[in-house]
């Protein structure tokens, strides 16, 4: 199993919409995939359109006490091929009870250990700072991605992340972290801003940085409310045609760095995916042809649309 942290220690970078989103597309290539929230907000879990207080159980367990196995928190979504391992608010206390064990930065590794040969993918939506939690993340990760919203604030924290995750590398065995890239998010290929910093932000860092960046989308600000992967809520957007092409890319440099020609999935048959109405190379900003609506099945609200009727009322 391939293990992927989303982290970057600024919020509002787009890391819980990544995370989920380039697991809901891992999982239409048929990788079997894992997603962790290890945030203790869950807006992983509620943006799959689950209520994190419907558990017992969550990945605070699996962390925190031995006795738990990982395989009694994870959950089925309903996208095929995708596990979850929620979380809910009682995640924040796992920083100072972590702090006071011996190996406080290798239980996570320890609890995915133990379900290594039921996924081949495993994807960990990290909190928006480099406490324990990131860090335990970090330690059991093969590869790190960085998503960047295109701004000038968050390119400063991003040799933060850099110096910690070379440090990691060199102090805990086994632990093999790598940067697979960082992915510019918000992007508005219109604004002269969001071109310039595009532009520096690959002068600087070079290859570091993705081919594929995530464009403002209003379907991909609509889908957390309907408890939805932007995949599974507009299959014809250009924010899935996004994800869809960096779960290719992020394939690609994890072979790379395991030194492996191909990452196949381990399941008998790859899906393939239905060829996307937007180029894979220089993307237009707006489609030049009238989108194509297809009638989509009735579905049940999402978590959070449950929570703002209940209160609207």
């Amino acid at each position: 199993m391939k293990t992927i942290s989303i982290v970057n220690h600024k919020g509002g970078c787009g890391k819980t919409t990544t995370a989920i989103n380039i697991s809901a597309a891992f999982a239409a290539l048929g990788y079997r995939v894992l997603l962790i929230d290890l945030d203790p907000q869950s807006h992983a879990t509620i943006g799959l359109g689950i209520d994190p207080d419907s558990f017992d159980r969550t990945i605070y367990n699996a962390i925190t006490d031995g006795r738990v196995h990982i395989s009694e928190v994870i959950t089925r979504t309903a996208i095929e091929g995708l596990d979850l391992a929620p979380s809910n608010i009682f995640l924040a206390s796992a920083e100072i009870e972590l702090s006071e064990t011996s190996g406080r930065l290798l239980h996570l590794t320890g609890a995915l250990t133990r379900v290594a040969d039921e996924y081949d993918l495993c994807v960990i939506d990290c909190p928006p700072a480099l406490g324990l939690l990131t860090l335990n993340a970090l330690v059991a990760s093969t590869g790190v991605i960085a998503p960047v919203q295109v701004h000038y604030y968050p390119l400063e924290g991003l040799k933060q992340l850099l110096k910690a995750t070379a440090y990691l590398r060199k102090r805990f065995h086994p632990c093999s972290v790598e940067v697979l890239g960082l992915l510019l998010t918000f992007v508005q290929e219109r604004t002269s801003l969001s071109k310039q910093i595009q532009r520096q932000t690959r002068e600087l860092f070079g290859n570091l940085v993705f081919d594929t960046v995530i464009h403002t989308n209003v379907r991909l600000i609509e889908a957390p409310s309907a408890g939805e992967s932007v995949l599974t809520y507009a299959p014809d957007s250009r924010a899935a045609a996004d994800y869809s092409l960096l779960a290719d890319e992020a394939i690609a440099h994890l072979a790379s760095i395991s030194k492996e020609s191909t990452l196949a999935p381990v399941q008998s048959q790859r899906r393939e995916r239905q060829p996307s109405r937007w180029p894979t190379t220089h993307r237009p900003a707006q489609p030049t042809t009238a989108r194509i609506s297809t009638p989509r099945p009735p579905r049940q609200q999402g978590f959070a649309e449950k929570t703002r009727d209940k209160h609207a009322t």
